[in-house]
C-alpha cells in the first residue's frame, strides 16, 4: 500500500520506507527511543526545574535525521514538536504552582499579550531561517542556558516589574526566542523577573503558568508556517509520533522528579546536566556546520 507523503512528489512505500510497521506507520523501535526519551526529558524537568525544549530538539533532530524527513526541515520539525509538547506538560506544572499560590497572576495578564505575538512572529521568522542557522541558533541558546546552570548566577533585584506596555514588550521577546528554540522560556522570564524584585519562587512559578501561551502561540505559528509542507505524519512542522510518545512518558515521570529533587543532591546534578547540555549544543553546532 503507498502512500504520497514526500514534498516532491516521491512516493513512499511504508513497508520500505523509515516511517514505518503496521502500528500507525511507525517503527516500535522508533517508537521506544521516544518513550525513553520523554520520560528522560520529565524526570529532569521535574528533578532540575527546566524545560524539555533543551533536551527534545537535539534529541528529536538526531531521530528525523534517521528518517525520511527533508534536511532542510529536521531542525524546524524538532523545535515545533518541543513547543507543542509544552502545551501539556505546562498544565500539570502550572496546577500545582497555583495550588500553592505562588503564579503572580498579575504578571501573567501583563506579559501574556507580548508573549502570545512573539511567539507567534518568532515561529514565522524561524520557518523562513536555514536548517542550519536554526541550529547554531538553538546551540547558542543551550550554551548561554548551560553555562548559566553551570555558574549558578542570578541578578540582583535593582527594579520592580514595568508596567503593561514594558511587560508585553519583555513578553515579546521572551515569546520570539522561545518560539525559535523551542523552549517554554524559563531561562528568559526567570532571570527577567528576579530582576525585578519578584520572589524566585514566584518567578519559577509564574514563568511555568507563562509556558502555555508560549506554546500555544508557538505551535500555531509553526503549524501555519509548515502547512504545504507535506510531511511525513505531522501536522505543519509538529511530528505527531513524538508529541504523543514524548508527552505522555514526561507527563508520568516529571512528578517523579520533582520527589526525587527533595532527596538528591541537585546542585551537583545540575552542574552534570550543564555539561550534557555543552554536548547537545556541541551536536548541533555540528549540524549547522552539515548545512
Amino acid at each position: 500500500m503507498e502512500h504520497d507523503f514526500a514534498p516532491a512528489g516521491r512516493v513512499v512505500d511504508l513497508k520500505t520506507a523509515p516511517l514505518e510497521n503496521a502500528l500507525f506507520g511507525i517503527d516500535p523501535l522508533l517508537l521506544a527511543g521516544l518513550l525513553v526519551l520523554g520520560a528522560f526529558t520529565g524526570f529532569a524537568a521535574g528533578l532540575l526545574g527546566i524545560g524539555g525544549g533543551m533536551i527534545m530538539v537535539p534529541f528529536i533532530t538526531m531521530i528525523l535525521t534517521q528518517q525520511a524527513f527533508p534536511a532542510e526541515q529536521i531542525v524546524k520539525v524538532a523545535v515545533a514538536t518541543s513547543l507543542a509538547s509544552i502545551l501539556f506538560t505546562s498544565i500539570a506544572s502550572v496546577r500545582a504552582h497555583h495550588r500553592r499560590g505562588a503564579v503572580r497572576w498579575d504578571i501573567v495578564r501583563m506579559v501574556a499579550p507580548g508573549i502570545v505575538v512573539g511567539s507567534v512572529l518568532g515561529a514565522q521568522f524561524a520557518a523562513q531561517l536555514k536548517g542550519a542557522l536554526l541550529a547554531a541558533l538553538f546551540a547558542g541558546f543551550v550554551g548561554f542556558s548551560a553555562t548559566q546552570m553551570l555558574t549558578g548566577k542570578k541578578p540582583s533585584p535593582s527594579r520592580t516589574m514595568p508596567g503593561a506596555s514594558g511587560s508585553a514588550a519583555a513578553g515579546g521577546f521572551v515569546g520570539f526566542l522561545s518560539a525559535i528554540v523551542g523552549a517554554g522560556g524559563g531561562f528568559i522570564s526567570v532571570p527577567l523577573m528576579t530582576l525585578c524584585n519578584v520572589p524566585m519562587h514566584q518567578a519559577v512559578a509564574t514563568s511555568a503558568a507563562l509556558g502555555f501561551p508560549i506554546a500555544m502561540a508557538g505551535t500555531i505559528g509553526y503549524v501555519v508556517a509548515g502547512w504545504h509542507q507535506s510531511l511525513p505524519l505531522a501536522v505543519g512542522y509538529v511530528w505527531l509520533p513524538a508529541l504523543a510518545a514524548v508527552t505522555c512518558a514526561s507527563v508520568l515521570t516529571a512528578p517523579l522528579g520533582a520527589k526525587a529533587a527533595h532527596a538528591l543532591p541537585v546542585v551537583s546534578l545540575k552542574r552534570i546536566f550543564a555539561v550534557i547540555l555543552y554536548l547537545l549544543a556541541g551536536y548541533m553546532v555540528w549540524r549547522a556546520m552539515q548545512g
